[in-house]
């Protein structure tokens, strides 16, 4: 069963995260995500996408009860499925743009800050990078992926510091760019991604910002070369 939906709003896709309750990340989801990608950047018909999450989730991160118990040859292909997802995210051709619906945390935040444009509602859910408390290290393609989005200062706070907090904390402003009434929160998303989409040098400049993590992040694919792939128990 499908844990991924595609929904067509004119030139935007509208991909959203259904693994209830939390939207907790392991393979499946990994797997859906990375084809919705896939299929989405080839597709003449979208020319933009918005990410989201379903109810009170945007995604709760990795699943803790799930991918720790897997077997080393499943783990390792979950955790080279992550590198793959991100950076086919991160370096996604056409404009990006996370709605973050609700609570956000580790592996769940780090899609949210692979998109472009990050809006969130308002209300009140948790944020965090908790992989430090959650005893799940970062993989090589998201650790890139936040130390080019947070700079030094904000991802040791952040990382380091892994705590959770509301979304009212001033941290949050680090990583989302504004906020809007829950009930508009879809549909600034897609209004946001339609405008960009229009830019006519937004692919190009886009890959320029993002060249040198992007390029980090393929080497550490094709050269199979995350350190976790040897060193995760």
């Amino acid at each position: 069963m499908a844990v991924v939906s595609i929904t067509e709003r004119g030139s935007v896709w509208v991909i959203t995260m259904e693994r209830a309750p939390a939207n907790a990340i392991e393979a499946t989801l990994l797997a859906d995500l990375e084809r919705a990608l896939k299929k989405a950047s080839v597709s003449e018909s979208c020319r933009a996408l918005v990410v989201t999450g379903r109810e009170r989730f945007f995604s709760a991160g990795i699943d803790v009860k799930v991918v720790p118990a897997y077997e080393p040859d499943q783990r390792a292909a979950t955790l080279r499925a992550a590198n793959r997802t991100v950076h086919a995210l991160y370096s996604f051709p056409k404009p990006t743009v996370a709605a973050v619906n609700g609570h956000a945390l580790g592996a769940g935040l780090c899609i949210a800050l692979a998109c472009d444009l990050r809006i969130a509602a308002e209300g009140r859910y948790e944020l965090g990078l908790t992989e430090a408390k959650a005893g799940v290290p970062f993989p090589a393609a998201p650790l890139e992926l936040v130390r080019a989005e947070l700079g030094p200062d904000h991802a040791r706070v952040l990382v380091l510091g892994a705590d959770t907090f509301p979304s009212s904390d001033p941290r949050a402003s680090w990583f989302l760019d504004r906020s809007v009434p829950a009930a508009e929160l879809i549909q600034e998303a897609i209004a946001e991604a339609t405008a960009r989409a229009a830019y006519p040098a937004y692919a190009a400049v886009k890959k320029q910002l993002r060249a040198a993590t992007v390029e980090r992040m393929a080497t550490i694919i094709e050269q199979d070369a995350d350190p976790l792939l040897s060193s995760w128990p």
